[in-house]
């Protein structure tokens, strides 16, 4: 069966393995990172801070592979004033930058929290902010302190302070074995908000973030669904005879590509949410699917097999014109564009089989291979387009990966139990 196929309507096996530590792992990541310090935030009281936002802070920046948290067992001095900064301790330890802050308690379940971020060598404070915010939301703030560092250390905004949602694949003695699960972006407050005994696929954000748009495999056919967060509703979009598959939201989030075989064969169609309008874009006689919406809303990619294999083809709303993009290797398949609209990342299959997570400039059509591994799927770019979540295959089963957009920097997330888990997509940044 062609692989594209295989792609619409069917998972990969993943067998159970050892669960996976519980931190982030870095798996390779940039030679020259830059030192900080991130030192424990004041805290006055004799019961634990209900949030350590120092070490989430860390473990964010660190993340990226762009920051080398020094540890807390090497640090001098623990100050949470600027006031307290012993500027010639951090010159002894060559760290450049640090950040300190407190916590103040206003009530039982609600906290100021203040943040400061010095310059170690001009004796400056480059950022600082306060912040009101219960016990619940203190994770929350410590990513946006995250984002706030990142973005003056870097020029580039931080995408800490977002989420993620996957597909979990559970033991198949679970009775509802499949469940969509959303997430922050370090894939902590995992939540399950669907669960189904039959394959849940393909769960993509709509841009305004209010709305999850996935593909549900039942015993009946496929169907395109829509999950409302803030109604906390279900609906069926589409439930046509035949392949129903492969969602992707426009810009404005008001409407819909899909893959249906409604008329016979796959072809790309968009669906007006409000009128349920249906549009056919393509007609061939090959295989079309998995469009991917550009952020300007002028072009789509999606795959097809017009030219005798799964490639890249871009299709210009203005013109109805149709460009093929990709001719390297054996395939190339599932594209997700870059924020910028200037870079898509997808799938390739090399001429030795292997299925690695590649990005491609559109303006020079220069490809670059960012994975190693051999079974690399669905990738997804970070709202602030450094990073890309994708799904690989990790001590025998389904785990999340993620790789700078240059390949530099590489990490995998932690396993949740004995569930496997793949279709990564990652959210538009939180308002």
């Amino acid at each position: 069966m062609l692989r594209i196929l295989i792609l619409l309507i069917s998972f990969f096996s993943f067998h159970n393995a050892a669960t996976a530590a519980l931190t982030i792992e870095i798996t390779k990541g940039i030679d020259e990172a830059l030192p900080i310090a991130v030192v424990p935030f004041g805290w006055t009281e004799s019961s634990s801070l209900p949030q350590d936002i120092a070490s989430i802070v860390a473990a964010d920046l660190y993340r990226t592979g762009r920051f080398n948290p020094l540890p807390r067992k090497n640090m001098l001095a623990t100050p949470s004033n600027v006031s307290d900064v012993n500027y010639q301790n951090w010159r002894v330890l060559d760290i450049p930058y640090v950040v300190i802050g407190s916590v103040v308690r206003q009530s039982n379940t609600q906290f100021v929290i203040k943040f400061r971020l010095i310059d170690v060598y001009r004796e400056k404070q480059l950022a600082g902010f306060q912040y009101s915010a219960s016990d619940k939301r203190m994770r929350k703030v410590a990513h946006e302190i995250s984002d706030v560092i990142y973005e003056e250390l870097t020029g580039e905004p931080g995408a800490f302070n977002t989420r993620i949602a996957y597909v979990q694949v559970l033991p198949a003695s679970v009775k509802k074995r499949y469940r969509l699960t959303i997430a922050d972006s370090d894939k902590e407050n995992a939540m399950g908000i669907l669960a189904s005994r039959n394959p849940i696929m393909s769960p993509t954000w709509s841009p305004d973030n209010k709305k999850m748009a996935y593909v549900h495999l039942l015993p009946t056919g496929s169907r395109i669904n829509i999950y409302d967060f803030e109604r906390i509703s279900n609906e069926t979009v589409a439930k046509f005879e035949g392949i129903n598959s492969a969602p992707t939201w426009s810009p404005d989030s008001k409407k819909l590509a899909m893959t249906l075989s409604r008329d016979g064969n796959a072809e790309i169609y968009i669906m007006d949410l409000s009128s349920r309008k249906l549009t056919r874009l393509t007609n061939r006689w090959a295989i079309d699917t998995e469009a991917a919406w550009a952020p300007d809303g002028k072009t789509l990619i999606y795959t097809s097999e017009r030219g005798g294999t799964a490639q890249l083809y871009q299709y210009t709303f203005a013109t109805k014109k149709v460009k093929r993009l990709t001719f390297e290797g054996k395939q190339n398949f599932r594209a997700s564009f870059a924020p910028s609209g200037k870079m898509i990342t997808f799938v390739h299959l090399t001429m030795e089989s292997k299925y690695q997570i590649a990005v491609m400039e559109l303006e020079s059509g220069n490809m670059r291979i960012l994975t190693e591994s051999s079974l690399d799927e669905s990738p997804s770019f970070a709202p602030n387009g450094s990073m890309i979540i994708y799904s690989t295959i990790y001590q025998g089963r389904g785990a999340l990966s993620a790789v700078s957009f240059d390949g530099r920097v590489h990490n995998r997330f932690p396993i949740d139990g004995n569930s496997a888990e793949r279709e990564p997509a990652w959210s538009s940044f939180l308002k």
